[in-house]
This record gives structure tokens, sequence and C-alpha cells, in this order.
């Protein structure tokens, strides 16, 4: 056998090692390949059902929230009113008042000048 003869036998040989390590590398990615494909089938059959309860719990949330919104507007309107009505009973019964108080301190000052003058 000539040189060129075991150069032949040589790079033969090292194509037959090639292809089975391309095989091999092959039925590797397969068998990953088909592990993903079950992992991810996995994943959609659990997460199918859970954007369903998320899209029921978002439904039931915008519902609470319009629930909330309508309170917070009855309040507003509310307080609004009880502001209105404390206003308008603050110039009803200040001036009154006032008026009143004055009168009784103005009496009782009388009263005391009326007492010094004929107790005197």
């Amino acid at each position: 056998m000539s040189a060129g003869d075991w150069a032949a036998v040589a790079a033969a040989g090292a194509a037959v090692l090639a292809v089975v390590g391309v095989l091999v590398a092959m039925a590797s990615l397969t068998r990953t390949l088909a592990a993903l494909r079950v992992t991810v089938d996995d994943l959609r059959r659990q997460t199918v059902p859970l954007l369903g309860d998320v899209q029921t719990t978002v439904r039931q949330a915008n519902a609470e929230l319009e629930r909330v919104d309508a309170l917070l507007g009855t309040a507003e309107s509310i307080s609004t009113t009880v502001d209105s009505a404390s206003r308008l009973a603050y110039l009803a019964f200040s001036n009154p008042v006032i008026k009143a108080l004055a009168l009784g301190a103005g009496t009782s000052r009388a009263v005391r000048r009326f007492r010094r003058t004929n107790g005197d």
C-alpha cells in the first residue's frame, strides 16, 4: 500500500467518524426537540386555563372599580351637599347668634351699670 492508499483509507475513516458524529448529534437534537415539544405542550395546557382565570379576575376587578367609582361619586355628591348645607346654616344662624350674644353682653353691661348707679 502506498502513501496515497493510506491517505485515502484515513480520509474514509475520518469521513465515517464525521458521519457517525453528525448522526449522534442529530439523534441528540431530535431527543431535545421532542422533550421541548412535550414541555411546550404541558405549558400550553397549564397556561390556557390560567389565562381564562386571569380574564375573569380582570372582569371582576373592573366591575368592582366601576362600583367603587360610583360610590366615590355618591360620596362626593354627599360631601358637596353637606358642605352647602353647612355654609347655608352658617350664613343663616351666624348673624342672629352674633346679634343675640351682643344683645346679651349689652344687657348685662347695662344691668351692671344700673346696679352701680342705683346702689350708690
